[in-house]
């Protein structure tokens, strides 16, 4: 154990803190149309590091970041995430949550994958794998997996950028095609960049805070 090193910040820079905060996450929106347009790889490797400062169970940082730039690798992810979104919209999905989805205009194209100059493919650790092989078990690994992907599109809007939380399901084939080992699982499919010219969002509101919060 070591003494924590914490600076106690005065009420009205907190306020300021909060309010600025506040302002910058309430334009985040999801973006399904990404520009071609390179991004800095330090700034991908900034986030990820922030990232991996998210609290986990047993401080295990269940995870691994998959950086993919690669066209040809984005191509063949794009074609099968595409191929199970084609089952999913046509036989898998009930009713109900179609008409879920309807007002986001969403489909079984994915030009997100292919566009973003960076795909972060995160895997959760089932298990964790000691030196020799043995393994041991991981602890509250998807919240912990839930709160690092968090921060990582906090982190990656407040730089200026653009992502879109997806999960095709089954996601399967990124194991396969990025060649990862048993106990990773394909968790989150995060392509970043900035957003094309001509980007549209779906025309809706965010819950006002006295429908998402009880005070007691």
């Amino acid at each position: 154990m070591r003494r924590l090193d914490f600076q106690r910040s005065d009420e009205t820079t907190m306020l300021a803190t909060a309010a600025r905060l506040r302002a910058i996450m309430a334009t985040r929106r999801s973006v399904r149309s990404f520009s071609p347009d390179p991004v800095p790889r330090e700034l991908v490797e900034a986030a990820l590091e922030i990232a991996s400062s998210a609290p986990s169970g047993a401080h295990r940082q269940p995870w691994t970041f998959v950086v993919v730039a690669d066209p040809e690798e984005r191509r063949r992810i794009r074609e099968a995430a595409e191929e199970e979104e084609r089952a999913f919209y046509t036989d898998r999905a009930p009713q109900e949550w179609l008409r879920a989805l309807a007002p986001l205009g969403t489909d079984d194209v994915k030009t997100h994958l292919t566009d973003a100059p960076w795909l972060v493919v995160m895997f959760r650790h089932r298990w964790t794998v000691g030196p020799d092989g043995s393994r041991s078990k991981n602890y509250y690994s998807s919240e912990s997996c839930g709160i690092a992907a968090g921060f990582l599109i906090a982190a990656l809007h407040q730089m200026g950028l653009a992502t879109l939380p997806h999960t095709p399901s089954p996601m399967g084939f990124l194991s396969e095609i990025l060649q990862r080992p048993e106990h990773e699982q394909p968790y989150l499919v995060l392509p970043v960049g900035y957003p094309a010219a001509d980007a549209v969002v779906p025309d809706i509101a965010r819950k006002p805070l006295d429908e998402v919060v009880v005070w007691r």
